[in-house]
């Protein structure tokens, strides 16, 4: 998938909700480990932001720091401003 399509700072705004809540709570990567099936590796890839995991996988970590997903993405997030949408255009 091209870099286009990447959003890092969104990424590892995911990828911190995920360390804070993982430490918050005193579980440790080994535990998510155990709890997910996932590999060491692939937890410390998440967690770095290396990782652009999937939407499954991040109900998995949800599930293993028994959070709510929505938990996993409560940081701020800025809106484009975008024009009007064709149907809007179309009114006027």
């Amino acid at each position: 998938m091209g870099s286009q399509y990447r959003d890092q700072a969104f990424i590892e705004q995911v990828c911190a909700k995920i360390l804070e809540i993982r430490k918050k709570k005193g579980i440790v990567q080994e535990d998510l480990v155990d709890r997910t099936g996932f590999h060491l590796k692939q937890i410390g890839n998440i967690e770095k932001g290396i990782s652009n995991t999937s939407i499954s996988n991040l109900a998995q970590i949800a599930r293993a720091l028994q959070v709510h997903p929505k938990e996993l993405l409560d940081f701020d997030f800025e809106l484009p401003k975008y024009p009007p949408t064709r149907k809007e255009r179309k009114r006027k």
